[in-house]
């Protein structure tokens, strides 16, 4: 067998350019997984968002981009160069929206004579509009052009213990300069999508404390498995009761998202007397516009706006040595390489997911 390993993380506008962030933002908003309602409705809503948004978004962009290009790629090719020379195999590189494209790194893998592709979506935690429609875009290119391919897919690790112990000491030199309070931040969902994806159909958000009571729902569960991410944090780095909360980011439209959110949080501290505060955002694995301009910028300025003094967001894994460990454990366990390897074992592409709008 001739084995690679296939990384997707979202994608970024090819340029902060206002065309360039409208493709983007185009397509990124019609994906069903990410705005599920019915076509048309959702082609008219992506139609009145594009109308203002994209320069909004473009001046975002300019804020965080660098000479090499957008963080987020860049980023994501210096990991993709480490664990290539960890693993002597092949590392291919795309991301779910514009380029470097799925479709791309698909042809890539079938030139090179590929027979096993282990797919490793850079989400740590299960939704319907990162984990879920990364893996499924991937499922489509594979059947369409190289069906021979044999595709595992790295299943999400919210708690897995290296990812873990990857987060606890790539943040620890933050944590020992000392703060006030800690907040995790996650990507925001809408509800809707939680109960979308409980395949019981009445436990999330219908069962009280929900998400630490036992159920099947809990495999899909966005936020039970980012309290499971926080729980094990908080366990392996010390950090006191009463010092750290949750809170979720980047909701947009008016129906209700996961609470509380992350702006009204950070303000809501800074006037509670919090005056250092530490931001993490263990949802993300490489630096992208939603850490490094919504929270890292825009963050910052709510938070001493609102009373507080000392303000820092601790960095994603990015290119961590042990966040590099933990894909190169996850690899070869997938390949029966290092079987002794903790963690869940890799699921077969034939994972099937519910259709979408």
């Amino acid at each position: 067998m001739k084995h690679a390993v296939l990384l997707v993380n979202l994608g970024s506008p090819d340029s902060p350019a206002v065309p360039d962030v409208r493709r983007y933002l185009n397509e990124f908003l019609m994906d069903p997984r990410v705005m599920d309602v019915p076509w048309l409705l959702r082609r008219w809503i992506v139609g009145m968002i594009l109308i203002r948004r994209p320069r909004q978004s473009a001046h975002a962009y300019r804020s965080i981009w660098t000479p090499e290009g957008s963080p987020l790629i860049v980023i994501s090719r210096r990991v993709q160069r480490l664990l290539q020379q960890r693993l002597g195999l092949p590392v291919e590189l795309a991301m779910r929206y514009q380029n470097p494209s799925i479709p791309h790194a698909v042809t890539h893998l079938a030139q090179q004579g590929i027979n096993w592709a282990h797919l490793i979506p850079m989400f740590p935690h299960y939704a319907m509009s990162s984990y879920e429609t990364a893996v499924v875009r991937v499922q489509e290119e594979m059947a369409r052009q190289a069906p021979h391919i044999r595709l595992t897919v790295e299943p999400p690790y919210p708690d897995h213990p290296d990812y873990i112990r990857a987060l606890v000491e790539s943040a620890r030199p933050w944590l020992e300069k000392g703060y006030d309070h800690l907040l995790f931040s996650f990507h925001g969902v809408p509800e809707r999508q939680i109960r979308k994806s409980d395949p019981t159909q009445r436990h999330c958000l219908q069962v009280n404390d929900c998400c630490h009571t036992p159920s099947p729902a809990h495999e899909r569960c966005y936020r039970h498995q980012c309290l499971r991410t926080v729980e094990a944090f908080v366990s392996r780095a010390g950090v006191p009761q009463g010092r750290w909360s949750v809170a979720f980011q980047s909701r947009l439209g008016r129906d209700p998202w996961l609470r509380p959110y992350t702006d009204e949080e950070i303000m809501r501290l800074a006037k509670a007397g919090v005056r250092r505060l530490l931001v993490i955002c263990p949802a993300f694995v490489s630096d992208c516009l939603e850490t490094l301009e919504e929270i890292g910028i825009r963050g910052r300025e709510t938070f001493l706006e609102a009373g507080g003094r000392e303000y820092e967001l601790i960095p994603c894994l990015n290119e961590h040595p042990l966040w590099i460990d933990t894909l190169e454990g996850m690899a070869r366990r997938a390949f029966g390489m290092d079987p002794s390897s903790a963690g869940g074992a890799p699921v077969n592409s034939a994972a099937a997911f519910p259709p979408r709008p």
